[in-house]
């Protein structure tokens, strides 16, 4: 009988993916591969096939690492988490979004092709795969409802975590890191839709479309992308960053 083929779950800082990788190696028969100047963590999480990966950060690295996944893992579907800052009306610090589609906001090829257009690709938003953003969704929800007082109090009275919502729609990829007042303002300018930028999820969704590989983007909100955003990043990703996404990941795969 043949194995089902792996999960792919993808983080572009190591906080938001050590976790899974102690659970991982805990386990039986996990295995480490070094390719590409990164480690793949090859295993079981919660009773799946799975591989564990630090992408590092940017679109270039993380469209590296998910065609690495795809040929040389075989991976059936790819989950990227890991932080975002906040850009739509009511996002705020805590929350949790869920990509429907994804958009490469620093791409402009213009006269060439229309703004955020990937040239040859006729595509400007890329949809995540709806079972799987939906399965996302699901295991974010139940999270909030009832993990998320696991964390301890003074953690989430340091960092505001006062209610912290679901949300699903546009999220924003670039090559920039979004912490002043004016590009975070332009940004919304542009794509009024979005509700979250980062700076990996729409080149692994390009990826994954030219694959034909399911793709789901997961992302907490860590700050809200202008010159109010956090000051202590560091300590957000070990505190609650890498919290929820072990709990969203656990309850994802339990549910599978």
């Amino acid at each position: 009988m043949t194995s089902p083929a792996p999960l792919a779950i993808i983080a572009a800082l190591m906080p938001e993916c050590e976790a899974l990788v102690a659970a991982m190696a805990a386990g039986d028969g996990a295995e480490r591969v070094h390719l590409g100047r990164r480690d793949y963590h090859v295993g079981h999480l919660w009773g799946r096939p799975c591989v564990v990966t630090l992408a590092r950060i940017g679109k270039v690295a993380a469209a590296t690492t998910v065609t690495a996944l795809i040929h040389r893992f075989g991976v059936e579907r790819v989950v990227f988490t890991g932080v975002a800052g906040g850009l739509g009306d009511g996002v705020r610090v805590g929350d949790v979004v869920v990509a429907d589609h994804l958009v490469q906001h620093d791409l402009d090829a213009t006269p060439l092709f229309p703004r955020y257009e990937v040239p040859l690709l006729g595509l400007a938003r890329f949809p995540a795969d709806p079972a799987l953003s939906g399965a996302l969704a699901d295991a974010a929800a139940a999270f909030l409802t009832h993990d998320l007082a696991e964390l301890p109090a003074g953690t989430r009275a340091t960092f505001g975590l006062d209610r912290p919502a679901l949300h699903r729609g546009l999220v924003v990829s670039g090559d920039r890191f979004i912490a002043g007042a004016a590009a975070a303002a332009a940004l919304r300018a542009d794509l009024p839709e979005a509700l979250a930028a980062e700076m990996e999820g729409a080149a692994v969704a390009q990826v994954c479309h030219e694959y034909g590989i399911p793709c789901g983007v997961l992302r907490i909100v860590s700050d809200s992308a202008d010159d109010k955003a956090h000051i202590d990043f560091p300590a957000f990703l070990r505190e609650v960053a890498s919290f929820y996404t072990y709990g969203i990941v656990r309850r994802l795969l339990e549910a599978a």
